[in-house]
């Protein structure tokens, strides 16, 4: 115990024994076992807190790393997403959709329709040299 021997620790209680008594030498060891119980506590909340601080350390390491991860995620979708820069090509663009916005053209021509009917038409030779 704290490095002493058997030897060193029987020289103390003799010295002890000779100072206090041995009428008042049971309680003074009692004084002393709660003085080290107490001691041994106070140690133990003291690793304890230390540990759940250097606990606390590292989840705010790891905190600050997912920051930067979602920071830099964030202004990636937002240049990816960024309208300003692709409006400029949408201004320039020469297409009749929007001139048909802004002034509706005249009716284009519609190509011929053809009718359909039921009735049989005759065959000509160029129809067979098709086939």
């Amino acid at each position: 115990m704290f490095g002493m021997g058997f030897t060193e620790i029987l020289f103390i209680a003799v010295i002890a024994i000779l100072f206090l008594g041995p009428d008042k030498l049971p309680t003074a060891m009692v004084e002393v076992a709660k003085f080290f119980r107490g001691l041994k506590k106070t140690i133990g909340t003291v690793k304890d807190s230390i540990e759940q601080e250097m606990n606390v350390a590292d989840i705010k390491e790891e905190a600050l790393a997912y920051k930067k991860e979602l920071l830099k995620a964030t202004n990636e979708i937002k240049k990816v997403t960024d309208v300003s820069s692709i409006t400029p090509s949408l201004t320039n663009l020469n297409d009749d959709f929007l001139d048909d916005l802004v002034e509706p053209k005249k009716k284009k021509e519609s190509p011929k329709e053809e009718k359909v009917t039921f009735k049989k038409k005759p065959i000509s030779k160029e129809d067979i040299k098709d086939v």
